[in-house]
């Protein structure tokens, strides 16, 4: 059994009196990807960010690589990466200036060519000259996607990575990361509330209600804990039952 790339025990995050997310243990093995499902208000995001570093867990341990996140942070985000539609880039740079910054960031290797070849996958070769500030919603996501592949991370955290994106760019989107991660077996941990993605996207789920852990399984598993017939019956029962 291959050791896991991310291992989450006992994490929980408190904001005041919230207490949004609640001892939630999981682990990502490689070349997996882990669904991350639950109603909005479930701790998707905020484990996400605690994964990130960007927010102080109030207990719990996050390990990446083997490494304990809060000593060695700035070791593992190099290796690390994340995109989500409704985080912008900064808006007075072009898209190739904007993958320019992120790529001397993350101390990209032929930054150049690299550069290229995520222009050209994600189907913004045609606008590398054009400031982020007059993109549409759907090619900043693009731009957002091409930057979380800037470093050739070997963990990619994407929220809601289609939810700009048209049918024919997000099957495009959904067939190219599936294809990276067969590659290069990076392990990703993927959130989305479309529940066919979810299914078809998904080696794994966890599915969160009110912070905490109410199924895990391969898709298939999670449904049939539920007595449904997919991803998106589940996820009304539970949302229902909250309403």
């Amino acid at each position: 059994m291959f050791e896991p790339v991310v291992k989450v025990k006992g994490l929980t995050k408190v904001f005041k009196s919230l207490k949004a997310v609640d001892s939630v243990s999981f682990s990502i093995f490689p070349g997996e990807i882990l669904g991350l499902l639950g109603p909005n208000g479930a701790g998707k995001t905020t484990i996400i960010h605690m994964l990130l570093g960007l927010t102080t867990p109030t207990s719990g341990d996050i390990q990446v690589f083997g490494l304990d996140l809060r000593k060695r942070r700035k070791e593992i985000i190099q290796n690390v990466n994340f995109s989500s539609s409704y985080v912008s880039m900064p808006n007075s740079l072009s898209v190739k200036e904007s993958l320019k910054v992120f790529a001397r960031l993350y101390k990209t290797k032929n930054r150049e060519k690299r550069i290229q070849e995520l222009l050209e996958a994600f189907e913004i070769a045609g606008i590398k000259d054009k400031l982020v500030r007059h993109l549409s919603s759907g090619q900043q996501t693009r731009l957002n996607l091409a930057k979380a592949l800037i470093n050739d991370p070997k963990v990619l955290l994407l929220d809601e990575p289609t939810a700009s994106l048209d049918p024919d760019i997000a099957d495009k989107t959904r067939t190219l990361l599936r294809s990276i991660k067969k590659d290069r077996n990076i392990s990703i941990l993927y959130t989305s509330h479309n529940m066919r993605e979810m299914e078809q996207m998904s080696d794994r789920i966890i599915f969160l209600h009110k912070g905490q852990i109410i199924a895990e399984g391969q898709p298939e598993e999670v449904v049939r804990s539920f007595g449904r017939s997919n991803l998106e019956e589940v996820f009304l029962k539970v949302a229902r039952e909250e309403a």
